[in-house]
């Protein structure tokens, strides 16, 4: 039994890895001249050309502070929402559901469309603001739908428990309520980043030329791999971390 599990981890390991492994060696290649299976130089001319160029810096400055705004909107959004549909298990509790999941269907390309003309009437358009509010209509779907499988009648006769040995609200959420979901939380908070750390349609559409990390990527995949593999890098590295923090907060959760 253990053996099949441990091919299979392998298996999976290589597929991920062997992509990765040529992604850093063509970010690192200084010089690389078919049909050479090696570069025959290594450098950084990849990242100078990017930050130099490809203004990566102001990108990643303007992703990381879109995704982590419109992330963080999201959650608090999200966390009533997602407790009263919890709460409220009836028979109409999946096509609310279903009804909440729609907009996931939706290219993000259109919903920056549909959302451009208001915000062109609001003044948002090619502003931070109203990126953060578009992202925020992508993102809030996700984090809604992770959100309500953390309140579990599991947590609610935890906070009755404490409601009936008198503990105040404020200290019931962040010593009660929190603590029991951190897990989901986090894996909400996680996947909402991410999903608004790789949107390219809608910050193509509302951004209106602002430098994000997906639109200064996509002109440098024809042209110039080496510059291309490294902003890949940079692209990857929220997604490695997210992935490692939501591993953590389970193991420490289970």
């Amino acid at each position: 039994m253990r053996e099949p599990r441990r091919i299979a981890t392998a298996a999976a390991v290589v597929l991920f890895a062997a992509p990765l492994t040529v992604l850093v060696i063509q970010a690192f290649a200084e010089v690389w001249r078919y049909p050479a299976l090696l570069p025959q130089q290594f450098g950084l001319r990849g990242f100078r050309v990017a930050f130099a160029e490809g203004d990566a810096a102001a990108a990643v400055s303007n992703s990381l502070e879109v995704a982590l705004l419109s992330t963080g909107l999201a959650v608090l959004i999200a966390w009533p929402a997602a407790r009263s549909l919890a709460a409220t298990r009836g028979r109409w509790h999946g096509a609310v559901l279903l009804l909440l999941a729609l907009p996931l269907l939706v290219p993000p390309f259109a919903t920056g469309t549909g959302l451009t003309e208001w915000f062109i009437r609001l003044g948002l358009a090619g502003t931070r603001a109203g990126l953060v509010l578009a992202h925020l209509t992508v993102v809030l779907p996700y984090v809604l739908l992770v959100l309500t499988s953390a309140f579990s009648p599991r947590v609610v006769e935890l906070e009755e428990m404490a409601r009936s040995l008198g503990t105040p609200p404020l200290r019931r959420l962040v010593f009660v309520t929190v603590p029991s979901v951190r897990a989901v939380l986090t894996a909400a908070f996680l996947l909402g980043f991410l999903v608004s750390w790789s949107q390219y349609g809608t910050s193509l559409v509302v951004g209106a030329g602002l430098p994000m990390l997906p639109l200064t990527l996509l002109p440098f995949i024809g042209s110039d791999p080496t510059v291309a593999a490294a902003l890949s890098l940079m692209f990857l590295v929220p997604a490695i971390l997210a992935l490692v923090l939501a591993s953590r907060a389970t193991r420490e959760t289970l």
